[in-house]
């Protein structure tokens, strides 16, 4: 079986390429959810008008934590390919997990309905494979 150490070159640069990508996925969610208005309009070329309207922040923040769970994912996972456990169950844990946060931000933030369509069955679900 492959580990770490007995890896290529190339998959250790890959693995260093994949951390480095979730760390930048961690400072754009950061940007996204708690940027100044015209560091975001430099970041994704909007305007700062724009930025300064209630919604527009709004909808950044809420991509912002979509792209901070991806960084801390590719993290996770990294940690747990490491570890040999029970993969499978423990990622859908951890999948599921970050669609109840997201789910229960954009329900607080956007609208209600995101807790019954996008929160609720991930909830539900996360419950059972935990029993």
């Amino acid at each position: 079986m492959k580990t770490l150490v007995t890896a290529s070159g190339f998959v250790i640069t890959g693995v260093i390429l994949t951390i480095l990508v979730a760390l930048l996925h961690l400072a754009i969610g950061g940007l996204e959810m708690f940027g100044k208005p015209d560091k975001q309009a430099q970041a994704f070329k909007l305007s700062p008008t724009f930025l300064t309207q209630p919604e527009a922040k709004i909808m950044l923040a809420n991509q912002g934590i979509y792209n901070c769970l991806l960084g801390v994912l590719l993290l996770a996972t990294y940690a747990m390919l490491l570890a040999h456990f029970n993969l499978l169950l423990v990622v859908w844990r951890l999948l599921l997990g970050f669609i109840v946060i997201a789910g229960a931000y954009g329900g607080w933030s956007v609208t209600k309905k995101i807790w019954l369509i996008q929160m609720l069955p991930a909830l539900v679900a996360l419950v059972l494979i935990c029993l």
